[in-house]
């Protein structure tokens, strides 16, 4: 089940200490100030702690949209035990500015800390529940680095405070300090290591009524891989496979765009960055149809531009891998916030009847493995395989066991060997297997790759049967994939109440709101889909079991009152009883969120 709430965990510690302390087992943390600031530096410093401590962490964070900057912040929740999601209310909050202060004091839960610079916080909320901890940081820091550096040490002389205040490993923290700052000049990491010092010498201990100190990991000791949902997906289409792409740079894609640049030369191949998003998706298209297995990417805006080309690729049955990794729309919409708004885009985008496969990574380790699966998947059965992660999940940080290179990494050496005489890329009883350019070709008939419409060797055709069974041959062929497909585990009760639906970031909130439901009497599962089109058979044996299926979702309800997911599923099942649990402001589910609205739902019923 899940981990302790931290809402109480804190009180919860000071009861079981005597005392002496308070020993917790989890902590939200919340850094508050602007993008400049480098708080997602520390913030990213401390889950990489996380990792290499047996611990779970979980990471959130906001960037302003506008290049110039502006107000931002970093949520870290570290636990000793199981981590589902960044916590619904921070423990701790560091409040760099009076509007750090003004916007995030809400933030923190009844009885947690608030430690602030008082050198820019002038005006505190004196009646809130909360132990206000006044520190001059800004002024501290000129003291240790100069003026001229104190902009670029706030954020390391807290990072020293946290080590102190939670009793943290210092020398591992040393370690990753001068690991990130090391390719810089020695001016650089000579002040952040005296900016880490000085704070974690601050006798912050004479402020604080309590002392505090991490539990130590319940997990395997052994280093784990802690990064974001962006770099787990490009490690996942590098061990699937993946060897050539191209894309054009949006946010939030762009970060994978920049890795496999740099990484796809190490391997042989090729990241082609190119002037606009169809030249993307035509250069990829263009690198599967010399057979290999290729990716391109977006955001939603992208992805549209993409699709008549992505259309064609469905037509010419080219095995191509397409990340969306979703944000707030329409158009610009909000660009560095979570939606997830495009499951109908890229089951149903393109002109035509257009099958394709797509799927959705639960969490950050999960973009690894459905990156290797997508891959599979294209190969496989020759056509488009969508991935659609979001924004939550591409900058989340997350510690997780590193996978079994070996069972996961995949070549697809190009096949240039002569095709005999019976050779034929669409064949009606068969799959797709393309003959790239350059193979020798024993028979009369020399296959091509077109966008019309065409017969078993490819040969443009307007023929009304032959469209008909070629058709058939590209849906039959995503249907048969279905019935390869998994059945959801079901977290929770087997039977009962409600079974809440979920698919992408949703999955960690939805398992925690699931065992608050069931703590407080109420029988509910969660079913998570990582397989969103084609969906596995069977499911509605699964969903008979429950008085009510509720889907939960990041996007709109709609004209009909249903979110994209659950108008799919009802489209599918005709249940009445599939209802939909829908949001559309840029945020995450909060846990807390989840269990009001579904026992609303199961009330209201």
């Amino acid at each position: 089940m899940s981990s302790t709430t931290t809402s109480n965990s804190i009180d919860q510690a000071k009861t079981n200490s005597g005392g002496k302390g308070v020993e917790l087992q989890n902590a939200v943390i919340r850094f508050a100030g602007n993008s400049q600031d480098g708080i997602q530096t520390i913030g990213g410093l401390l889950a990489r702690l996380a990792g290499r401590s047996a611990r779970e962490v979980m990471t959130y964070m906001t960037i302003p949209a506008t290049i110039s900057g502006g107000p931002s912040i970093f949520q870290v929740h570290l636990g000793s035990g199981e981590v589902l999601s960044a916590g619904d209310e921070s423990d701790f909050l560091f409040a760099f500015y009076q509007h750090s202060y003004d916007n995030h004091i809400s933030s923190l839960r009844a009885g947690g800390i608030c430690i602030y610079d008082s050198d820019e916080v002038k005006e505190i909320q004196a009646d809130r529940n909360a132990v206000h901890v006044a520190l001059p940081l800004t002024s501290t820091v000129v003291e240790v680095l100069g003026g001229s550096a104190r902009d670029r040490g706030k954020n390391i002389f807290v990072l020293g405070l946290v080590t102190q205040m939670f009793k943290l490993d210092r020398e591992k923290i040393v370690g990753l300090i001068s690991k990130q700052f090391g390719g810089k000049s020695e001016d650089v990491l000579r002040n952040a290591l005296l900016a880490f010092d000085a704070g974690y010498a601050y006798p912050i201990g004479n402020l604080l009524s309590e002392d505090f100190v991490m539990q130590e990991g319940r997990g395997a000791q052994v280093d784990k891989v802690t990064t974001d949902g962006n770099t787990a997906l490009v490690m996942g289409l590098l061990a699937g496979g993946v060897r050539y792409g191209a894309a054009y740079p949006i946010t939030p894609w762009s970060s994978i765009m920049e890795q496999l640049r740099t990484e796809l030369p190490k391997y042989g191949g090729l990241l082609v960055q190119a002037e606009d998003e169809l030249a993307a998706v035509s250069t990829a298209i263009g690198f599967a149809y010399s057979g290999h297995l290729a990716v391109t990417g977006s955001s939603g805006p992208g992805l549209s531009l993409k699709m008549e080309a992505l259309s064609y690729a469905t037509m010419a049955e080219l095995p191509l891998v397409v990340v969306n990794v979703q944000r707030g729309g329409p158009s610009t919409g909000m660009p560095t916030s979570v939606e997830q708004s495009d499951l109908l885009q890229a089951i149903y985008g393109s002109h035509g009847d257009c099958p394709r496969i797509v799927l959705a990574p639960k969490n950050v380790a999960d973009c690894f493995y459905i990156a290797v699966e997508a891959c599979r998947l294209a190969k496989e059965y020759s056509c488009p395989v969508f991935i659609l992660s979001d924004m939550a999940l591409s900058s989340r940080i997350e510690a997780f066991e590193q996978p079994d290179l070996a069972e996961f990494v995949h070549e697809h050496p190009l096949d240039l060997s002569a095709r005999d005489t019976s050779f034929k890329p669409y064949p009606l009883d068969g799959r797709t297997h393309h003959a790239p350019p350059g193979s020798v070709m024993q028979g009369e008939k020399y296959p091509v790759v077109t966008g019309l419409e065409h017969d078993e060797w490819g040969h443009p055709s307007a023929n009304p049967a032959n469209h008909q069974k070629m058709t058939d041959r590209r849906r039959d062929k995503i249907k048969a994939c279905a019935t390869t497909l998994p059945l959801p585990e079901v977290y929770g009760d087997e039977s009962g109440d409600a079974l809440l639906i979920g698919w992408g970031s949703t999955w960690g909130p939805i398992r925690e709101a699931v065992g608050r439901l069931n703590e407080s009497g109420k029988k509910v599962a969660a079913m998570h889909f990582r397989h969103l089109h084609p969906m596995p058979n069977g499911l509605e044996e699964v969903f008979a079991r429950y008085k009510h299926v509720i889907v939960i979702e990041m996007n709109d309800e709609g004209l009909y009152g249903y979110g994209q997911f659950a108008t799919l599923l009802r489209a599918r099942y005709c249940d009445p009883k599939i209802v939909s649990v829908c949001k559309t402001d840029g945020l995450n589910y909060k846990v807390r969120d989840i269990v009001t609205r579904v026992e609303e739902r199961i009330a209201n019923s």
